[in-house]
């Protein structure tokens, strides 16, 4: 009988753990691809196939859903692919500044590319105050925190001003890729050339 208490026990947990993998896998889809006004509760419910009552048991509302797509979106997209991503290609510190552009040109040549989740949840949450915006910057933050590490690396004096500058230059691709510009990164590489060549030299 206990045996098939706890046989029972970890498919009940197993369930439920599958049906919160399949919101949040709905979340991050529907969110990264259409923002968060945009999507309702209603379409993330129709694309998981879970009732209302089980959305609502794993995420109280859709602020927390929110804020746990923006923590799967620094898993999957700051951490998996472009940190994981740059370390993979490149083992000299500069050359992992500059890769980052390689691979966002490749990630704005797909038919998927979707912008930056981070920068459109602050757009569409303005209020500094607000849970979302905070998220928003602090993942934002983690990503200049990188780049002020492979700064540092590099051999770079004020690694945290250049991190930021990097970083304007990053956004600043994502920006003009989704207004239609796909070669955006190539550009940007150019430019993050030249500003690197200048802050070493300056060093």
């Amino acid at each position: 009988m206990a045996a098939m208490d706890a046989s029972l026990g970890g498919a009940l947990s197993a369930g439920l753990a599958s049906a919160r993998e399949r919101i949040l896998g709905a979340a991050y889809e529907l969110f990264s691809r259409w923002g968060i006004q945009a999507v309702g509760v209603d379409s993330i419910i129709a694309r998981s196939g879970v009732a209302r009552q089980t959305l609502y048991r794993h995420f109280a509302s859709k602020e927390d859903l929110v804020l746990a797509f923006l923590e799967r979106r620094e898993d999957l997209w700051t951490k998996n692919w472009l940190q994981a991503g740059v370390q993979e290609r490149a083992s000299d510190p500069r050359e992992r500044l500059l890769t980052i552009f390689d691979l966002f040109d490749e990630w704005f040549h797909r038919p998927d590319f979707e912008g930056c989740s981070f920068i459109n949840v602050m757009l569409e949450h303005p209020d500094p105050a607000d849970a979302i915006h905070r998220a928003g910057v602090s993942y934002l933050a983690g990503i200049r925190h990188f780049l002020e590490d492979l700064a540092r690396r590099a051999g770079i004096t004020d690694a945290e001003s250049f991190a930021r500058e990097w970083h304007i230059l990053m956004k600043g691709s994502i920006v003009a890729a989704l207004e239609g510009d796909r070669e955006a990164a190539r550009r940007s590489q150019k430019v993050g050339s030249l500003i690197l060549r200048s802050e070493l030299d300056a060093d």
